[in-house]
């Protein structure tokens, strides 16, 4: 009968300082990994940044002043709230009457202009999700997904971002507004600031 364990040779213990370049290694890699995460959900742009200039085609019917097309450019001088929806998106129904009443609050002064974005939509489903909720501000489709990419749309539909009237970002919400009254709380102190 023979040993098995006769023919093995004693194997040889790591170095402490090779277990210790390991371990520095590895560490390295998770700090460099939770860092990019975490910069992958801050978003391309951030409150108090300025938002890169974008043009958003619109629904006919839903024109901004007559033209087919806005650019963020063009409404620097006013506070504009893009907000991102879908007519698949159950939330975004419960804030629609109040995007729409808030819209009908400031529209007369023309300091304030609201963007609807559809997001990942049919013009079919959003043009029936428009006169459902009797939304009379300028809509379009995100067409290419290019305008909510470049906010870096963080959780899903709904989502608000508020900018001042300098392009400056100064709100973000995620998710839907509960009421006309929180909306509008975002709102002013951007018209009280001029």
């Amino acid at each position: 009968m023979t040993d098995n364990f006769a023919n093995t040779a004693p194997k040889r213990a790591v170095p402490l300082w090779a277990q210790i370049l390991v371990w520095i290694g590895l560490l390295g890699l998770l700090g460099i990994l939770a860092v990019s995460l975490m910069k992958s959900q801050q978003g391309t742009v951030q409150l108090g940044k300025e938002i890169p200039d974008f043009t958003l085609t619109l629904f006919k019917g839903y024109e901004y002043n007559g033209q087919p097309q806005v650019s963020l450019a063009e409404l620097r001088g006013k506070v504009v709230v893009v907000n991102i929806w879908a007519s698949w998106c159950k939330p975004c129904e419960h804030e629609a009457p109040d995007l729409e009443a808030a819209w009908r609050i400031y529209q007369p002064a023309g300091e304030v202009i609201f963007l609807g974005v559809d997001y990942v939509d049919t013009e079919p489903e959003a043009r029936s999700y428009l006169a459902k909720f009797d939304i009379t501000y300028p809509n379009g489709p995100d067409l290419g997904t290019r305008i909510s990419q470049a906010l870096n749309r963080r959780m899903g539909v709904p989502e608000t971002y508020i900018i001042d009237q300098q392009g400056i970002l100064r709100f973000i919400k995620i998710g839907p507004f509960a009421s006309v009254a929180e909306i509008q709380a975002a709102i002013s102190p951007l018209l009280a600031g001029k």
